[in-house]
């Protein structure tokens, strides 16, 4: 059994009690990170808002200790170039909506089964992207949340072939995997836009997930 840390009756009262929890922290505070949190709003596969007025996204500390590393190293390696995060801890009971619309389909694999809990609902994974100088996303070739070959790292090299992907796009989900990975981040090899702050066997005996 996942023991939990909240046991809030809504999604939007389990995150309002990390506000001031010591073990998270608001990422809106980390310099050189946009906000962009699609399941607040209608932008997400399931088109609509899983997170209500809550719109402030956490992390673990420890993750987010690890997101400034890499906030300050796109500042430094291109700089005016910011992240731009999709989605940090994700309450279970959010999760369970997620994998409910997506068991028994080819998108399964996309989404993790919270009956052995996702990381995001650790507050240790974060979804994220880049943003240039003047604000606009980078193109990595398909959105967030695409759930399909064209997201994954180990296809990019044939897409790219065959033309369903561009040099382009290679290139800048690089950049996003190399700033990650270098803060100590873990890529996820089924989406470019997903990384683990730890190994998830670590993640899951040593952390609670948030219900």
């Amino acid at each position: 059994m996942i023991s939990a840390i909240t046991h809030a009756s809504t999604v939007e009262q389990s995150l309002k009690l990390l506000e001031n929890h010591p073990d998270f922290v608001d990422v809106s505070t980390i310099k050189h990170v946009q906000l962009d949190i699609r399941y607040a709003t209608e932008n997400n596969f399931l088109k609509r808002n899983l997170y209500g007025q809550h719109t402030r996204c956490f992390l673990n500390k420890y993750a987010a200790l690890m997101l400034a590393r890499a906030a300050e190293g796109i500042a430094r390696t291109a700089p005016g170039m910011q992240l731009l995060v999709f989605d940090c801890l994700r309450p279970q009971s959010v999760q369970k909506q997620l994998w409910a619309a997506v068991v028994g389909t080819a998108r399964e694999k996309y989404v993790a089964d919270p009956a052995h809990g996702s990381i995001h609902s650790y507050g240790l994974a974060v979804d994220l992207s880049l943003v240039d100088s003047s604000g606009k996303e980078l193109d990595m070739g398909t959105g967030f949340d695409d759930f399909s070959q064209l997201s994954e790292p180990a296809w990019e090299e044939k897409f790219l072939k065959l033309g369903r992907l561009k040099a382009e796009h290679l290139q800048n989900r690089k950049l996003l995997r190399t700033t990650m990975v270098e803060a100590g981040f873990l890529p996820l090899a089924a989406e470019w836009w997903h990384f683990d702050a730890m190994p998830k066997e670590q993640v899951r005996k040593s952390f609670r997930i948030i219900e």
